[in-house]
């Protein structure tokens, strides 16, 4: 299967990323089945980094060797369980199992909303699974493992520039 990743470097060997822990994940390497999902992802880092160019990195991932031989952990929607996973991830806290993947809906500008006023008060659990269900997400296929990474291999790159 083809997967996307964006940013402003070009990512044509991934590697885990322990440093960004508070990501919606946890540590890892973020990829998503949508190349519109990786080219927003991308042009949110060259707003944020001041720069006029990102790549969206493209992949072959071999799921079905991948899923006989490493422990996947997929939320099938954004439910209380995976609103929990995100927010511990946020907080920092690690994960209670091993696991070499996880895969679920990718928080947007209106999840983080929900999400935010979950996190200090303003809404309780069922009230933000709720209002996430009213959501449209695209996913996101979240590496934490070098294992897991070498069923990903590096196809080709697309150049992102910002519109003047």
């Amino acid at each position: 299967m083809i997967i996307y990743h964006g940013s402003t470097v070009l990512v044509a060997k991934p590697e885990i990323l322990v440093g960004e822990a508070f990501l919606d994940f946890g540590p890892g390497f973020y990829t998503t089945t949508s190349y519109d999902q990786a080219d927003r992802w991308a042009r949110i880092k060259m707003r944020r980094e001041n720069k006029d160019t990102g790549y969206v990195a493209v992949y072959d991932f071999d799921f079905e060797t991948a899923k006989e031989n490493t422990v996947i952990r997929k939320f099938d929607a954004a439910d209380m369980d995976w609103l929990l996973f995100v927010v511990n991830n946020r907080r920092g806290i690690p994960f209670a199992e091993a696991v070499d993947m996880h895969i679920g809906p990718v928080a947007d500008d209106n999840v983080y909303q929900s999400i935010r006023f979950f996190e200090t008060g303003i809404l309780d659990a069922e009230e933000t699974v709720k209002r996430l269900k009213t959501e449209l997400l695209q996913d996101q296929w979240t590496f934490h493992t070098d294992k897991m990474l070498s069923y990903c291999k590096f196809i080709e790159y697309k150049e992102v520039k910002e519109v003047k």
